[in-house]
């Protein structure tokens, strides 16, 4: 069994979940939605692939995530918390297709991590969300695609910009990212693994 990333850009992107093929919510402003092959064919041209499929010996879809400049999102400009910073890439959202590999997710924002430092970006940004104590991991995980929780982005080193309630704008600062710092990737993918697998998802997340 063999794991792979392809680049999501306008040809692979019908092979994402329906539920992100036509979806402009990052990419217009509130009110005013753009075409979706517009927004694809302006981010291909000014950025390249603006996110990763995450597959399974090629084919089966695990799952996937969008990441670009914040200039690609005009949403997120809008969002509390925000705006994000204009150094930075932002993660909008991921899908996790399979609840039974919840290391997919890490695996995911690694990718989009890799992405940023190969372009020699400053920082990678994200928002998060601080769920209540208790809250299940179903709904911390496979609800909420396009903000994250609090404590997993701080597993990756992701630091508070400013918070609005209870959803917050934090920051990975690309420069920080230090060979000695994978042992905190490490525990992060153990504890999501930890919080994810013990239990069963209902069929409507799957």
């Amino acid at each position: 069994m063999a794991y792979g990333l392809e680049p999501l850009v306008r040809a692979s992107l019908p092979g994402a979940p329906a539920v992100c093929v036509d979806c402009v919510f990052w990419q217009s402003k509130l009110g005013r939605p753009v075409p979706k092959d517009r927004w694809t064919e302006r981010a291909e041209d000014d950025w390249g692939a603006w996110g990763t499929l995450y597959r399974e010996d090629g084919e089966r879809l695990l799952g996937v995530i969008q990441y670009g400049p914040t200039e690609l999102f005009p949403r997120a400009f809008e969002l509390p918390a925000g705006p994000p910073s204009e150094d930075a890439v932002l993660v909008t959202c991921a899908y996790l297709v399979d609840p039974s590999t919840p290391w997919v997710m890490q695996s995911l924002f690694l990718s989009a991590i890799g992405e940023a430092r190969d372009r020699r970006i400053k920082a990678i940004e994200a928002f998060g969300y601080r769920y209540q104590e208790g809250t299940a991991p179903n709904e911390r995980f496979l609800v909420h695609r396009t903000v994250f929780p609090s404590d997993f982005l701080a597993d990756f080193g992701f630091a508070t910009l400013r918070t609005d309630g209870r959803v917050e704008l934090a920051r990975l600062e690309l420069a920080s990212l230090v060979p000695a710092g994978e042992g905190r990737v490490a525990e992060a993918k153990r504890r999501l693994k930890e919080l994810l697998a013990p239990e069963p998802v209902p069929e409507r997340y799957g």
